[in-house]
């Protein structure tokens, strides 16, 4: 049931990226009405096969489900999750919010809004600092990079081209304007298959305590944000290589634990001496992780560096929101 829920859990929200939005323009702006409530837990979501996370924007409505307050920050301020500084529980409880764009104000300027949200809802403070930050650099190894590059995209449906059938067992989570579909394979090999448009499909296989993760459209960005949620510090992307890429992610059961922990989910801790399910052949590195040895087989490296990064640190956020006033 545990690998279950990882998997489900992973292919609903760790793998899915924050929606990315123009930039925030100066006029200050708020939703119009919003209404704020707690989410469900993600165990329940996962186990029942109806996930509700994600940002979706149909027409003046934004549907936003499952995020956390570092969530709700991260897309408010065009920030990485390691960029903000605040009390242990800000990943832990998660919201869903339905709110009402005004009329005439475009959706890319979603971003502002939820500022304004957070400010007056949450009674958030903060100020931002620029701090020197231990980071894994992800670089290219000293024999270069062993990466096969993704194949074009496929063309788009033509207009008049009959709609494609709908699938039994998969369910859909809208991501800003992607819309990402998971899917059980269903031919026996234990594989969850998750695809979207912008990220081409990924295809997790659990076996033996360990999954493997087959991305077919990553870059190397991309690749960093991934790595950053199985790992102690912020991955980033020093490589310099454009493009995307096929690839293969081996994460051990601790690996997703660890990163289930980081989301903010009521995972246990193995007591001391537990074996970790790290493969025998995972490299030596200060985390423990399988990681540093799926990216070495790359071609690639992840090394140890310090960086200043511009960070966001609350002064003050309420726990729970204001009431709702209004329903959107």
């Amino acid at each position: 049931m545990l690998k279950l829920y990882l998997r489900t859990v992973f292919a609903g929200l760790a793998l899915v990226p924050l929606p990315a939005f123009g930039q925030a323009p100066a006029a200050p702006l708020a939703f119009e009405v919003a209404t704020i409530k707690a989410s469900r837990p993600l165990q329940e979501q996962a186990l029942s096969g109806k996930m509700h996370v994600g940002v979706n924007v149909d027409g003046a409505r934004v549907d936003i489900g499952g995020m956390s307050l570092v969530d709700l920050i991260a897309i408010a301020y065009k920030v990485k999750p390691h960029q903000i500084s605040g009390p242990d529980w800000l990943p832990v409880d998660r919201f869903d919010i339905v709110g009402k764009i005004p009329d005439g104000v475009s959706k890319d300027k979603m971003p502002e809004m939820v500022q304004a949200l957070l400010a007056d809802r949450f009674k958030l403070v903060f100020h931002k600092e620029e701090k020197e930050h231990a980071i894994y650099a992800l670089v290219v190894g000293k024999n270069g990079p062993k990466l096969k590059e993704s194949p074009p995209d496929p063309e788009p449906p033509k207009e008049g081209d009959a709609p494609p059938k709908e699938q039994k067992g998969v369910m859909t989570i809208n991501n800003g304007g992607d819309k990402v579909q998971i899917r059980q394979t269903g031919d026996g090999s234990n594989s969850t298959v998750v695809s979207s448009a912008a990220g081409g499909t990924t295809k997790m296989t659990m076996q033996d305590g360990h999954m493997r993760m087959e991305l077919s459209k990553m870059t190397l960005a991309g690749l960093a944000d991934v790595l950053s949620r199985f790992v102690d510090q912020p991955v980033v992307d020093m490589t310099e290589l454009k493009g995307n890429y096929q690839m293969a992610v081996d994460l051990t059961m601790e690996d997703m634990m660890n990163a289930a922990r980081r989301q903010g989910m009521n995972i246990p801790t193995p007591p001391p001496g537990a074996a970790s399910g790290s493969r025998p052949d995972a490299a030596s590195d200060p985390s423990g992780s399988s990681i540093f040895s799926t990216v070495q087989q790359m071609g690639l490296k992840l090394e140890a560096r310090k960086a200043p990064i511009e960070v966001i640190v609350i002064d003050h956020v309420e726990k729970a929101p204001t009431e709702n006033s209004t329903t959107a």
